[in-house]
């Protein structure tokens, strides 16, 4: 008698996940069902366990395997000014508005490891907006984040990074940011050198400042409905009176608790402004 059925593994699955919140305080229990399941039978073949029930007695007894998981756990997939016409829809139509503030905050919110607020910073300096912003990079993957902070990228993902600059209407050169070497582009420690970067989860930290500009891309979609109501809450929450919010391309506020506290900037580049 097989008795792994798929509900075992299911119940299986909750309770791992369980596991990881209650010992680690990483609570991925409102990510999105599919994409958890998958991201997990992932890591299950990569760790040569037979069940999700193997997979938690490693991870509840190994506290050197929770980093490893958690990059299974947390996608770490960008580039650089992704989607450009997002970042010529922020210079073009966000940018006039954050210049009347004397100083801005931009929450750069699931940093990855970085290629989001490297684009920011180089978009800010470019607009003449850099010195008078702070910014704060999260994540819920310490690893990303140190990642982030060395802002070293391999140099083959330069010519890419290089494209989406020019079309998001760049007004340098991308050569002008980084130094190459031994296969790798550095990017000037600079740009960072007005950023805090955090450790912050959306599932269960609270607002920590007041900004003028919230972007997270591609991270909702990782979310279930209650999740990402959650996200958005914090979002509204932290922005000043008439902030912006910047979404990925395949997220919306349309079916959002918190629809109705956002006024659509720009539909197609998924930018929004809380309401006043």
């Amino acid at each position: 008698m097989n008795i792994h059925t798929p509900q075992t593994e299911d119940i299986e699955l909750d309770l791992l996940v369980e596991a990881i919140y209650r010992k680690y305080h990483y609570d991925f229990r409102d990510y999105s069902a599919a994409s958890l399941k998958r991201r997990l039978l992932q890591a299950r073949e990569h760790f040569h366990c037979q069940t999700f029930s193997a997979l938690q007695e490693r991870v509840m007894h190994d506290t050197d395997l929770l980093p490893k998981l958690l990059g299974y756990l947390t996608i770490q997939v960008s580039e650089m000014f992704r989607d450009p016409t997002f970042f010529r829809a922020l210079r073009e139509q966000v940018v006039p508005h954050l210049r009347t503030y004397p100083s801005l905050k931009v929450w750069v919110a699931g940093c990855s490891a970085g290629e989001e607020l490297y684009s920011l910073a180089i978009l800010f300096r470019e607009e003449g907006l850099e010195e008078r912003t702070m910014f704060y990079a999260t994540d819920i993957n310490t690893t990303a984040l140190r990642k982030a902070e060395a802002g070293v990228y391999d140099l083959d993902r330069i010519a890419l990074f290089t494209a989406n600059h020019q079309k998001s209407g760049g007004k340098s050169s991308l050569s002008d940011y980084y130094t190459a070497a031994y296969g790798a582009a550095v990017f000037d420690k600079s740009l960072r050198k007005r950023t805090v970067f955090s450790d912050h989860t959306l599932a269960s930290d609270a607002v920590f400042a007041e900004v003028h500009l919230v972007c997270c891309r591609n991270v909702l979609i990782y979310f279930n409905r209650e999740l990402q109501d959650r996200a958005v809450g914090l979002f509204k929450d932290s922005l000043v009176r008439r902030g912006f919010l910047g979404l990925g391309a395949k997220e919306s506020l349309h079916f959002s608790a918190h629809a109705a506290d956002f006024a659509e900037l720009n539909r197609e580049e998924r930018l929004y402004q809380k309401r006043a």
